[in-house]
């Protein structure tokens, strides 16, 4: 950080005018805003366009503020101009103090740029280079916890659930199985959104058309930024479609709402299945990380289940909010990129936090309440539909209506039915019906 004022007087009328949530760009935009000024400078002055003295000092500047020195030096609120006009001017006039003596912030760092292009270019490699580089890591690391408990969790038999009532017998592995896939299927929907995010306007300058830019001077900025970090970016399929649409965001977003849709799920049955531990289901023991109460000793609750459905529910609202924005392109531009910036990066934060911390101070640590879930199996009255094939559905009725009455088991319902002992044997083992298959 800096400390001293850089910004000039562009910067500040924006202060002054945007006084709305106290909360400035994500830090990682302006990051993005300073490799593309880096990359722009080089490249302006590889096509001769821009003196090599100026370009090398506009560079190491921006690559100052890219690296995140100079975080304090945007303080421009995220509720601003549409078009993140005054963040891109922001970024142009601390760069040019930066650079020093003879270096213009719109003449020379801005050189063949406009916000319109720059402003939502850094968003998208802003967010994609989180989605790479952090959230999917994180969602892998949680599947293969999800994994690892499935294996671990294999022959552990027990009732399933369905509509939250009793039904036929399935594993505990088979259910953490189920969520192991939510997760890879989740890293895939993301996966499928970044080719498409990765595509940025930038040389289409104010509408798309690329006046006042050299023809060279997108795929060589793009090419510098691609070498530098491996991401894959990419010109866009039609520049007008890329400066008046975000819909790169919107599509991203709609794949982490999903993510959060389905980590709430596996959180939910984390808590269900852990509920107790002795007048709930308690089929298995979640890691004890605090107290879960400051009146009742003892007590401990599903603190990191609680927290990964409080994430999900933001990140659902946020793409609410994401979605309306997409909804603004007006003509050559769509006007509320620094509120899509500010909700996309936030919700791929708390998924990235919320998957690492489900995966390592939940997951990691669940035990199974082996005798508690076969006891369920045993119990579940909806194994009588194994008996189907012997005896029919309408006689298999009749033993469930009489083990729910009398209390008793739904073997010795059966029998006294008259049904043989080889086929209750046969037919009433609980983990071939959880496999039936093998």
């Amino acid at each position: 950080m800096s400390g001293s004022k850089l910004w000039g007087g562009e910067t500040d009328k924006a202060v002054a005018n945007f006084p709305v949530s106290g909360e400035p760009i994500p830090a990682s935009v302006a990051h993005w805003l300073g490799r593309i000024k880096a990359a722009a400078a080089r490249v302006n002055a590889d096509l001769g366009l821009l003196d090599a003295d100026l370009a090398a000092r506009i560079a190491a500047a921006a690559d100052r503020i890219a690296a995140g020195e100079f975080d304090d030096q945007f303080p421009i609120d995220v509720f601003q101009t549409g078009s993140g006009t005054s963040s891109n001017m922001n970024a142009n006039e601390v760069v040019a103090s930066l650079a020093g003596e003879g270096v213009h912030p719109n003449d020379h760092v801005n050189m063949g740029q406009s916000s319109n292009d720059v402003f939502p270019s850094a968003v998208h490699l802003a967010a994609l280079d989180r989605a790479v580089n952090e959230l999917v890591p994180a969602l892998a690391q949680l599947a293969t916890s999800l994994e690892n408990k499935a294996r671990e969790f294999n022959n552990v038999v027990k009732s399933g659930r369905t509509h939250l009532m009793d039904a036929v017998p399935v594993t505990l592995g088979q259910e953490f199985a189920g969520y192991a896939a939510q997760a890879r299927q989740g890293i895939a929907r993301v996966q499928d959104a970044l080719p498409r995010l990765g595509q940025i306007p930038l040389g289409g300058t104010a509408v798309g058309t690329g006046l006042n830019t050299h023809p060279e001077f997108a795929a060589k900025v793009r090419a510098l930024l691609h070498a530098d970090t491996g991401l894959p970016i990419s010109a866009p399929a039609d520049p007008f479609e890329s400066q008046a649409a975000r819909d790169g965001l919107v599509e991203l977003s709609g794949a982490l709402k999903v993510v959060a849709v389905s980590l709430t799920k596996i959180a939910n049955d984390l808590r269900l299945m852990g509920s107790g531990p002795r007048a709930g289901l308690a089929e298995i023991f979640l890691p004890e990380l605090q107290k879960g109460s400051s009146i009742m000793p003892g007590k401990v609750n599903p603190v990191i289940p609680e927290v990964v459905t409080q994430v999900a529910a933001q990140v659902i609202g946020n793409d609410t909010a994401i979605t309306v924005g997409g909804m603004q392109g007006h003509f050559e531009l769509n006007v509320f990129v620094p509120l899509m910036a500010r909700n996309l990066l936030q919700s791929i934060a708390l998924l990235t936090s919320a998957a690492r911390l489900l995966a390592e101070k939940c997951v990691d640590g669940i035990e199974a309440n082996r005798e508690q879930c076969e006891s369920y199996a045993e119990l579940t009255l909806s194994a009588a539909t194994a008996l189907n094939p012997f005896i029919g559905y309408d006689k298999a009725s009749e033993i469930v209506k009489t083990a729910a009455a009398s209390g008793g088991s739904l073997r010795d319902a059966a029998r006294e039915a008259g049904v043989a002992e080889d086929v209750l044997d046969e037919a009433l083992d609980y983990h071939r019906m959880a496999k039936p298959h093998g």
